[in-house]
């Protein structure tokens, strides 16, 4: 499966004209074209290493080198987090490390000489796909150990990926500039999809407990590759892991079956489009969970203010990083001005500090849960 893609941002704030709009997506541009070039920078700045390692007369099988220590790198902390809890005991032996782990945004984050070099040594290499890590190409081009095993998450999903989608009230994107400067009007077809363009695809597949149990089958069967003699270590580990998102799944359906509201309503981008599809849960929101867009207008504040009024809903969500300002406009744009504003993590910020500070895939998960049944008003 080919994905077309698309880059995605963060921060959020109330419209205040077209011009400001327009001065954003030539912003956008210079940003991809300077995120471009020192992309090919860092990946000249290792070349030398690297070829030196390929040079390497060592016969060491799938491993990146001779030492004892598995080495193992991820971008962000879901995929980090569920390497180590399949690595079980023997993870205080291997070299495992999230490159985004000073709590960067993925669709910001810029790979160094450093973080290409952990990739060529790497003997397993994680990343999500999609527009975000476009990167990846040119850094597996620089790569020591040609027998590393790689994992696209969206690759291990396949069909299971969702497209995008623009729902009623949601901000489109509604200017694009092309590379002569020109811009022209957004034109989308009935089910959201720029006319013309091939779907666009959510990258945020690790917000679904359901994807993550097939994800975390592809990493041990990976780990089990470059390292057969604790192979079925890895497999058992993930069994048992697999069991405890298999029951926090449960966990979620059982809070939506018995809740009498439905729908959840965020005033922020919404990247949990897998989550609220696992448990039938509909969903508005100001934008699209990898939306370019940045201001909310008028008319998608009001839209979503009326919705919480007809719905009679209880909260504005949110998520991790967000100022909470578009919320609280909507919230006053609303008849009874009372809605909680409530936070969901996504885990596009957590850190190394939040980790040594205990933060788990399962806890944030967790949290969530509790999050989600006060915003369907299923807590007693």
């Amino acid at each position: 499966m080919e994905y077309s893609e698309r880059s995605c941002r963060t921060g959020v704030s109330i419209q205040s004209s077209s011009l400001g709009l327009v001065v954003r997506s030539a912003s956008e541009r210079t940003y991809i074209r300077v995120k471009r070039i020192i992309m090919t920078l860092a990946c000249m700045a290792v070349t030398a290493v690297c070829l030196c390692a390929c040079g390497s007369d060592g016969n060491t099988g799938g491993r990146a080198s001779d030492s004892d220590k598995l080495k193992v790198v991820t971008t962000i902390f879901p995929e980090y987090d569920w390497v180590r809890e399949i690595l079980g005991d023997r993870a205080g032996e291997a070299d495992v490390t999230f490159l985004t782990d000073n709590g960067v945004d993925m669709h910001s984050f810029q790979p160094g000489a450093e973080d290409i070099l952990k990739i060529g040594e790497a003997d397993v290499f994680i990343y999500v796909g999609g527009e975000s890590d476009k990167w990846v190409e040119d850094a597996l081009k620089e790569a020591a150990n040609p027998n590393r095993e790689v994992i696209n998450l969206l690759d291990t999903l396949g069909d299971g990926v969702k497209e995008e989608e623009i729902v009623e009230g949601m901000e489109a994107e509604h200017d694009h500039e092309h590379e002569d400067g020109q811009h022209e009007e957004d034109v989308h077809d009935e089910d959201g999809h720029e006319r013309g363009e091939a779907p666009e695809y959510d990258e945020h597949v690790w917000l679904s407990l359901k994807n993550a149990q097939v994800l975390c089958d592809a990493i041990a069967e990976a780990l089990g590759d470059v390292d057969p003699d604790d192979a079925g270590v890895y497999t058992a580990n993930a069994a048992a892991y697999k069991s405890k998102l298999a029951s926090l799944d449960k966990s979620y359906q059982e809070t939506v079956d018995a809740a009498d509201i439905h729908t959840v309503l965020f005033g922020d981008r919404f990247p949990f489009r897998y989550m609220t599809d696992d448990y039938g849960l509909d969903y508005y929101a100001a934008f699209a969970g990898c939306s370019a867009e940045t201001e909310a207008s008028f008319e998608t504040v009001i839209f979503l203010a009326d919705k919480l009024d007809e719905l009679g809903l209880p909260a504005i969500l949110t998520i991790e990083k967000n100022d909470g300002k578009i919320a609280e406009t909507i919230r006053s744009n609303t008849a009874s001005k009372d809605q909680k504003i409530l936070r969901l993590d996504s885990m596009q910020a957590t850190t190394s500090e939040d980790v040594n500070n205990g933060a788990t895939y399962l806890s944030a998960m967790e949290g969530n849960l509790e999050v989600l049944k006060e915003a369907l008003g299923a807590n007693p």
